[in-house]
């Protein structure tokens, strides 16, 4: 699962900003493990910087624009009914009675709530209104019937 990016340089100890880093700030904390390009990296220098980010520096280099990630299993478990976006983009979205719709391709955050984002464009509120249910273990997100002409 991503959980930032490797930024601009910070300071002369090989510090990096942590582009669209998790809100968790665990995350990046020293001794803390994140993977790049699928080889395990320690933080070993950690430090807040402008507007809430971090700057960090591996135990090896890494290339800028590179992303970080973390294992599936070092999240923490959700209460029932929530999910990670992860496990929301790429699954099927159709109508309760099969009506295809599409695959979801993003997540948007909304300022009254979030949205899903179909391969075609369509915008789908993640509302009771308009979604049945999510199975991530299924493959798909069921919308109630007629929401989406």
């Amino acid at each position: 699962m991503p959980v930032g990016r490797v930024g601009r340089p910070h300071g002369l100890d090989g510090a990096f900003v942590v582009e669209q880093g998790s809100d968790d700030p665990c995350r990046f904390a020293v001794g803390a493990e994140l993977h790049v390009d699928g080889v395990s990296a320690k933080i070993v220098v950690s430090r807040r910087v402008g507007r809430g980010r971090h700057a960090i520096r591996l135990d090896r280099a890494v290339e800028r624009g590179t992303t970080l990630t973390v294992l599936r299993g070092a999240l923490p478990p959700l209460p029932e009914g929530e999910f990670y976006a992860f496990e929301i983009i790429g699954l099927r979205v159709e109508e309760v009675g099969g009506r295809q719709c599409g695959i979801v391709k993003d997540l948007l955050p909304g300022p009254a709530n979030d949205n899903l984002e179909l391969d075609d464009g369509t915008l789908v509120p993640m509302i009771e209104d308009a979604i049945s249910a999510i199975d991530p273990a299924g493959g798909v997100v069921l919308l109630n019937p007629g929401f989406i002409v």
